[in-house]
C-alpha cells in the first residue's frame, strides 16, 4: 500500500498499444489511484494503519469502483483520482469478507472508463496478462500467469481459485489484472513467494474478478452479502511445515476470550484432525454461522489444551461506513 512515487518499468516491461487487440490507453485510465483515512481507533488501524493508499477499478460507466477491500474497510474519508487529474470523493459502499472485495461509490463525475469483467476459465497458466496501477503505461507491467490454486490467508480467509502472476508489480494493492482481450481477471491483493519447479519466484496474487458476479446486487443494495457469514474466530495462524500455529490473536475476539495462547498448534476442530489451513477453516465453517461454538484441541507446551471459543460474526467488530 506504498505511496504513487515518480517512477517507471523499463520500456520492454510496459504494455505497447501496438501489440495488445484491445483499447490500451482505455485500460489504463480505468485504474484510478485510490487514497483512504481511517479513524485511530478503528479495529484494522493498528494492523492496516490509518492512511492506506492504492488503486480502483472502474467497473461501471458512474464510476462504481472495484477494489481490494483493505484499503477501504472501516475508511473515513475515501478519495479517487484518475489519470487525468480528476480527483473526486468516494463512499465506501461495501466490503466483502468471503471475497475480500470492496465497493466505492464516487460522489461526483470521474470521467474515466470502464473495465468489463472477463470469466476465469478464459485464463490459465502461462497466460501473457497485464497488471495496471494509476498511473498511466509506465505503471503497467507485462506479466505471466505461473500459478492458479487455492489460496488460504492467515486472517480467517480462502478462495479456491486465485491467480498469480510474475514479474512482480511494486503497487499491487487494488491493481487490475487484464487479459490479452482486455477484460479485467483480478484485482490485486497481494505481494507472494511461489514454488514453481524448487525455485522461488516473487509475484502477486490476485482476486479472480468474476467472483463479484454473484455478490454485486447484494453489496449495491445492502453492503454485504446475503449469504451466510463464516464463524470468525479472531485467529491469525500461519502454516509451518505440516502445522498450523497461531501467530495473532484479535484484541478482545472469540479466540482470545476463549484462552487460545500465541504458538498454540491447532491439532483438531471438533475431533476431525486438521491437515492444512484451508482444511482448517472449511472444517471450521461447516460447523454453522457466528455464534456457533469451535471446539479446538491444541498442542502446547507438550501438553494437550481443549478449548470451546464462541465464534462472531467479524463485521460486529468493525466500524460502519457512513454518508455525511
Amino acid at each position: 500500500m506504498a505511496e504513487s512515487t515518480h517512477w517507471a518499468f523499463p520500456a520492454e516491461l510496459q504494455p505497447r498499444a501496438a501489440d495488445v487487440a484491445f483499447d490500451l490507453k482505455s485500460a489504463l485510465d480505468a485504474v484510478v489511484m485510490l487514497r483512504a483515512t481511517v479513524p485511530d481507533d478503528a479495529f484494522t488501524a493498528s494492523i492496516l494503519g490509518t492512511e492506506r493508499s492504492g488503486n480502483g477499478i472502474v467497473i461501471r460507466e458512474d464510476g462504481l469502483t472495484l477494489t481490494i477491500g483493505y484499503l477501504v474497510t472501516e475508511a473515513e474519508t475515501v478519495w479517487l483520482t484518475t489519470n487525468s487529474g480528476t480527483t473526486v470523493e468516494g463512499h465506501p459502499l461495501a466490503y466483502d469478507f468471503t471475497t475480500g472485495f470492496g465497493l466505492v461509490l464516487p460522489l461526483g463525475k470521474l470521467n474515466a472508463p470502464m473495465l468489463k469483467r472477463g470469466t476465469l476459465r478464459d485464463v490459465d497458466v502461462d497466460d501473457e496478462v497485464f497488471v495496471i496501477g494509476h498511473g498511466g503505461r509506465s505503471h503497467a507491467l507485462k506479466a505471466q500467469v505461473i500459478a492458479k490454486r487455492e489460496f488460504a490467508g492467515y486472517w480467517e480467509y480462502l478462495l479456491d481459485d486465485a491467480l498469480f502472476t510474475a514479474p512482480p508489480h511494486p503497487e499491487w494493492s487494488g491493481a487490475a489484472l487484464v487479459d490479452e482481450s482486455g477484460l479485467l481477471q483480478g484485482v490485486g491483493s497481494l505481494l507472494v513467494q511461489e514454488e514453481i519447479s524448487e525455485t522461488t519466484i516473487q509475484g502477486n496474487m490476485f482476486v479472480p474478478a468474476q467472483l463479484l458476479d454473484p455478490l454485486l446486487d447484494d453489496l449495491l443494495k445492502q453492503g454485504r452479502s446475503s449469504l451466510p457469514a463464516h464463524p470468525w474466530m479472531g485467529l491469525y495462524s500461519m502454516e509451518t511445515g505440516d502445522q498450523i500455529v497461531v501467530s495473532g490473536l484479535a484484541t478482545r475476539g472469540p479466540a482470545e476470550t476463549a484462552g487460545v495462547r500465541l504458538g498454540d498448534v491447532v491439532v483438531d476442530v471438533g475431533g476431525s484432525r486438521v491437515t492444512g489451513l484451508g482444511d482448517f477453516y472449511r472444517k471450521v465453517w461447516s460447523l454453522g454461522p457466528p455464534g456457533t461454538k469451535i471446539p479446538l484441541t491444541l498442542a502446547r507446551d507438550s501438553e494437550v489444551a481443549r478449548v470451546e471459543l464462541r465464534s462472531g460474526d467479524r463485521s460486529d467488530f468493525l466500524k460502519k461506513p457512513s454518508l455525511q
